[in-house]
């Protein structure tokens, strides 16, 4: 067992539970099979069972109470918006109710802390999260989705979770491979870069030197045919904000710069710059990509942003503005004052910056 176990990367009690439980008896002898293993895990398990949720009241007051109980101040009023669910995801831009909004998986693990002597009061997250969206198997009540922190009417599939479409982003291109010039500001010439969405599949592209902060502005216009043409499989993307349109703006923007001055992007993950390697190969830019999760490491481009929305708030339609106007925004940042930088603006340290290349004859692509 020890071997196998080994071989198949399993723990030994695993092997040896198995050959307990679903080894073949008819001849009086325990012999594994794997079609009657097979058959004997199906049978156990076969639904329906009972939900032990159904079956242990106490339990699933505990856990309707931890999950959707409501809020209340020190003098026991109940606080927070009112808010009723209609059987579809969180509203948009909209209050939700408020609750004690445990997830699953703090309930499950706090009930051996509450209850440390009673071993019915023990559930799985995965339980619960059954209870909650399989019909038949609906112990809580399914209004109760509302109080998860996604909200979801429907449970996203795990394999779908799983999935992550950015199968162009591979280890070459990781923030981890990118240079480590980059990471202490030392170097010029060095960017990152992201979208801001605005509503009806609007955006504007935006792009900071590391060094100067300095703020490029890329307008993705919506191309002819949005919502008026057929849609065509495998096609552009109509938006604006398709990766040809994207990489088309990015080129347009690095290509008058110095090559000291394009020397990398670093992008988040999404899709919209599928078609990286033929930036490189179009400006010589490298382009590197966050890990999931991370806009940290792009914290430059983040807090620009974070500016940018005081004229491109959320929940506005950003395809409205016309090229002057994105690069009237982009020059008042560039002309503002930071701190950072002693008092002077982006555009003054990168006329700098531009100065000093061509004072030591650095060929410039313009």
């Amino acid at each position: 067992m020890q071997q196998i176990a080994i071989r198949i990367g399993r723990s030994p009690s695993t092997i040896s539970r198995e050959l307990r439980r679903n080894a073949a008896t008819r001849n009086g002898k325990l012999d594994y099979r794997a079609s009657t293993a097979q058959w004997k895990a199906d049978l156990a398990a076969r639904r329906p069972k009972a939900a032990k949720l159904v079956e242990h009241e106490h339990l699933r007051e505990y856990v309707q109470d931890k999950l959707s109980g409501v809020l209340r101040d020190e003098n026991g009023q109940v606080r927070g918006p009112f808010a009723s669910w209609k059987g579809r995801n969180k509203p948009r831009r909209a209050d939700r109710r408020w609750a004690t909004a445990w997830s699953p998986q703090q309930i499950s693990n706090r009930l051996p802390i509450d209850f440390p002597d009673d071993e019915s009061m023990r559930i799985s997250h995965g339980a619960i999260y059954q209870s909650l969206y399989i019909e038949g198997r609906g112990a809580l009540g399914r209004e109760l989705v509302a109080c998860l922190r996604t909200g979801r009417a429907l449970r996203k599939p795990r394999a779908r979770a799983k999935k992550l479409r950015t199968g162009f982003i591979t280890d070459d291109v990781t923030i981890g491979a990118r240079p480590d010039e980059a990471d202490d500001r030392a170097v010029a010439g060095h960017w990152e870069g992201d979208l801001i969405i605005g509503l009806n599949r609007s955006a504007v592209g935006t792009l900071v030197e590391r060094t100067s902060r300095f703020t490029t502005l890329l307008h993705l216009p919506r191309k002819d045919g949005y919502r008026t043409a057929a849609a065509v499989k495998n096609g552009p993307a109509l938006s604006g904000y398709g990766s040809e349109s994207v990489r088309d703006a990015l080129a347009m923007a690095l290509t008058p710069l110095p090559e000291h001055l394009r020397r990398s992007v670093t992008w988040d993950r999404g899709k919209e710059l599928a078609r990286h390697a033929e930036l490189t190969a179009a400006t010589g830019t490298k382009v590197y990509f966050c890990d999931p999760y991370s806009p940290w490491q792009r914290g430059t481009n983040e807090n620009t942003n974070g500016l940018l929305r005081q004229y491109f708030p959320k929940g506005t339609d950003l395809a409205r503005h016309d090229r002057r106007d994105v690069q009237a925004v982009a020059d008042a940042l560039n002309n503002r004052p930071r701190k950072t930088l002693g008092w002077r603006t982006p555009a003054e340290v990168l006329a700098d910056q531009l100065h000093s290349s061509s004072r030591h004859g650095v060929a410039t692509t313009s």
